[in-house]
């Protein structure tokens, strides 16, 4: 028993180091359940069936469940109100509105790791209404079951959503845009993305 731990500890170093990958669970290593079953979603994958909130804590919206049967645009922002995210992320989505919808587009959702009543008003102060849907992922579930992550608890503090761009038709995601350091303003941009519908 001891020799058969001991031997799957020596391939899990192996596999570490050569390929990168990474065996922790739950703060310990796991010689039984790497992390690789938990990857980054991709083009090709549905949605996971994630409850986030509209305006209040009494308004939830399945995400799963709205975009089924359309095509939507979803881009996610590490914080309400930051600086990136207010003078170009979502200016850019609110600006393009006629452009989506003229490709196709059905709706517009901005996800981000913030209460509701915060991503109503940073809505209301951009001008989304109408145009852009504020959806919080209040504890972060959608952010944690696409593996869209990332610990800005040093600047933000808490876990957030990586910055990204997606176009989902019918729940399957189609483009997939993710920032490379995350936080990044290149290629989750309202103008990539429709450049790829």
């Amino acid at each position: 028993m001891a020799l058969g731990i001991k031997r799957s500890a020596i391939l899990c170093k192996v596999l570490e180091s050569r390929l990168g990958l990474n065996f922790t669970l739950f703060g310990r290593k796991n010689l039984h359940f790497p992390s690789i079953f938990n990857m980054p979603i991709k083009c090709g994958d549905k949605l996971p069936s994630v409850d986030l909130y509209e305006n209040t804590p009494a308004t939830k919206v399945n995400i799963a469940e709205m975009t089924a049967g359309k095509k939507v645009i979803i881009f996610g922002v590490p914080g309400a109100f930051t600086p990136g995210c207010s003078k170009s992320h979502l200016p850019g989505y609110v600006s393009d509105f006629e452009k989506f919808k003229s490709k196709g587009i059905d709706e517009i959702v901005c996800v981000s790791v913030n209460d509701p009543f915060v991503m109503a008003a940073w809505g209301k102060d951009q001008n989304a209404d109408g145009k852009v849907r504020m959806l919080a992922d209040t504890n972060g579930a959608f952010a944690k079951a696409t593996d869209l992550e990332k610990d800005l608890s040093e600047t933000l503090g808490s876990v957030r959503c990586q910055r990204f761009s997606m176009m989902v038709e019918d729940g399957v995601v189609k483009a997939l845009n993710v920032e490379p350091d995350g936080t990044g303003l290149t290629c989750s941009l309202s103008n990539n993305i429709l450049t790829q519908l």
